[in-house]
């Protein structure tokens, strides 16, 4: 068995205004992942902007800075086995109507914008992404 490791997970405003917080974390919980921190917060555009700096080329990038500041949003350190691959199929495919059935995005996704959760997708992202939630 691998060391645990950890990750940063967000509910995004989509899912945390429809009260899905507790379903959510409820997945993670019962796929083995613990929620070591956990914190409802509401980001201002320019600190979403900080957050998905590395999108900052994308075409995607202003619109997804208003979506992440639209509303609260719950920042959570998820640790276990593998978090980061854990979470990332847990979460599903990025566009709810592409996600494998049972996935978060699948469950709960909006659209491709409001797929209700993101997830750290490398070990330097997650580190850097917790320390940007967990000063």
């Amino acid at each position: 068995m691998s060391e645990a490791e950890q990750t940063l997970s967000i509910i995004k405003p989509d899912a945390v205004e429809r009260n899905l917080e507790k379903e959510i974390k409820t997945i993670f919980e019962k796929s083995g992942l613990k929620i070591i921190n956990s914190k409802k917060i509401h980001l201002s555009k320019e600190e979403a902007a900080d957050f998905y700096k590395v999108h900052q080329t994308k075409p995607f990038y202003d619109r997804l800075c208003s979506y992440l500041s639209s509303g609260p949003i719950i920042a959570m350190i998820l640790e276990g086995s593998n978090a980061i691959k854990k979470n990332r199929e847990l979460m599903g495919a990025t566009d709810p109507l592409k996600a494998a059935p049972n996935t978060i995005r699948k469950l709960y996704g909006v659209s491709i914008d409001k797929n209700s959760v993101h997830g750290s997708d490398s070990p330097e992202n997650a580190a850097a992404e917790i320390k940007f939630f967990f000063k």
